[in-house]
């Protein structure tokens, strides 16, 4: 598997850290929300035996400080981000990208903007909820969550969120129960909580995927989701951006952080689904 090498890299307004390991093809690994590349640990093993595996800390989370104060995210410099850390590490050559959550709707911004930079994009429960019919209601919640957190703090957020996405049973064991490496990440997912509400819920979920865009590249997009959470607020959004693409949806073991719950079985379809590109 070889070891993993730990970097930087300074891209507009934020430095981003990044962690590489394995040889082979890249594969991208964007993690969503409030969580950084800690949660692919389970995974990363098992894929760098056959990819050069590429895992970051999205900027304003963890290691990947804002050169200034927080600001709302763009999702047009998510995806930059991601060109950049495909650019620094693949060179001239495309890279594979998985990406969950938010970081499924970097994901797609990416191969929209750069459809020549991504050989193919396993795009995981996006939440662009604009695609849906009773957009209302989803856009109403996370105003809600926003609000919330606002006037209420991150703990009672924290519950509005897990329950209106049907996360409830995601939840984490108490810190103390945890073994210290996974204390660790959850300390740091805990401390990027307050960001993710402020700066990332909002931007991320107003979305709009260009759907014709995508549909130029739709033999290069596989929409998947999970087994458990297919149909939850997250996981919606995929099956209407499935349908139009016209693939039907991959479901990955486990629920919306399927990858982190299961990660051997998660990391075994990934590979199947990546090697079906490559045959």
């Amino acid at each position: 598997m070889g070891a993993k090498t730990v970097n930087k890299l300074a891209v507009p307004g934020a430095t981003l850290h990044y962690e590489v390991t394995g040889a082979g093809p890249v594969l991208l690994l964007i993690a969503g929300g409030g969580t950084d590349a800690g949660v692919f640990d389970g995974m990363v093993g098992q894929l760098a035996a056959d990819y050069t595996v590429v895992a970051y800390d999205p900027r304003g989370n963890s290691r990947s400080p804002y050169d200034g104060q927080p600001a709302d995210e763009c999702v047009d410099q998510s995806a930059e981000d991601a060109l950049a850390l495909i650019d620094a590490v693949a060179g001239d050559e495309p890279a594979f990208v998985f990406g969950s959550s938010s970081g499924a709707i970097t994901g797609l911004e990416l191969i929209t903007r750069h459809p020549d930079r991504v050989r193919m994009l396993v795009a995981h429960e996006p939440p662009c909820v604009e695609v849906l019919p009773d957009v209302e209601d989803a856009r109403a919640f996370f105003e809600d969550v926003h609000d919330t957190h606002k006037t209420d703090g991150v703990a009672a957020a924290d519950v509005l969120f897990m329950m209106g996405t049907g996360m409830d049973d995601d939840a984490m064991p108490p810190l103390e129960d945890l073994l210290p490496e996974y204390r660790e990440l959850a300390e740091r997912m805990q401390a990027n909580a307050g960001t993710f509400y402020q700066h990332k819920l909002l931007p991320f979920t107003r979305y709009q995927p260009d759907l014709d865009a995508l549909k130029t590249v739709a033999d290069r997009i596989v929409p998947a989701a999970g087994l458990q959470s297919i149909e939850l607020l997250p996981g919606r959004p995929i099956q209407l951006i499935a349908e139009h693409l016209g693939w039907p949806v991959v479901t990955f073991p486990g629920g919306h952080a399927g990858y982190s719950s299961h990660p051997a079985p998660f990391a075994t379809l990934l590979n199947r689904v990546l090697e079906a590109e490559i045959s």
